[in-house]
């Protein structure tokens, strides 16, 4: 439990000894990188689902292989990779994140994940609906006990959690370096924000990437029971 007790980011943040949660490169190599190939295009027949699901299984073991934030590393960086916010990627930009990432996938395993999930025939893949595919399968307690976390966090109910939110649930008073008067207390909020935010650290969380944070604690965590003890207390539900 000591390691549940560490990705708890609301005691880690205010006065607590413990680490806030490891913050993972998206760039860490997760295996040998497979070389540059060909492009390769979506309209062929989609595979079975079981090719597709084994595939994917491979790569939720690699991305878990990095501990609780893997799933979300993987999708920070691929949502990075959406400039131009389609939430879309295209087969070379599918193709070139892996190999960036180091995940181990031939060209047919990458292949048939693209065409799974090109929903719309249009040849590229739907972002949102791959990453959540991607994350670890969890029980309607935990989807449930991280939703109401996230509602919580949320209190202007507009889908995103900003320091804002914030001041009106925690207080960062009690933190050592605020007692200090190295931080403000605005400062520790978003610090805080930081452990669940993009790449591009916007100063807001949305219920997707506090989803793909908590889908990689759930792996670690045996039993529903378990999970939900952690969530509600870590959050004062």
């Amino acid at each position: 439990m000591q390691c549940h007790r560490d990705l708890a980011v609301s005691q880690a943040l205010w006065g607590c000894t413990q680490a806030a949660p490891p913050q993972h490169s998206a760039f860490m190599q997760l295996g040998p990188a497979w070389g540059s190939r060909p492009g390769w295009a979506c309209g062929k027949p989609r595979p079975s689902m079981d090719t597709v699901d084994a595939t994917m299984e491979k790569l939720r073991a690699q991305c878990l292989s990095r501990g609780a934030s893997g799933i979300q590393g993987l999708a920070r960086f691929f949502r990075r990779l959406d400039r131009d916010g389609s939430r879309s990627l295209d087969a070379d930009e599918f193709r070139q994140g892996l190999a960036k990432l180091g995940l181990v996938l031939d060209q047919s395993e990458a292949e048939g994940v693209c065409r799974r999930w090109d929903r719309d025939g249009s040849g590229t893949l739907d972002l949102e609906e791959f990453l959540r595919a991607l994350r670890p399968p969890m029980s309607q307690a935990r989807e449930a006990v991280i939703t109401a976390a996230f509602a919580k966090l949320d209190r202007s109910g507009d889908g995103v959690v900003t320091v804002d939110d914030l001041r009106g649930v925690y207080s960062g008073r009690a933190h050592p370096k605020v007692r200090s008067g190295e931080w403000t207390e605005d400062e520790v909020l978003r610090r805080f924000l930081d452990n669940f935010d993009s790449s591009e650290k916007d100063g807001q969380v949305t219920l997707a990437e506090f989803q793909d944070y908590y889908s990689g604690v759930s792996a670690s965590v045996n039993t529903d029971e378990e999970f939900v003890a952690m969530m509600t207390s870590a959050w004062q539900l």
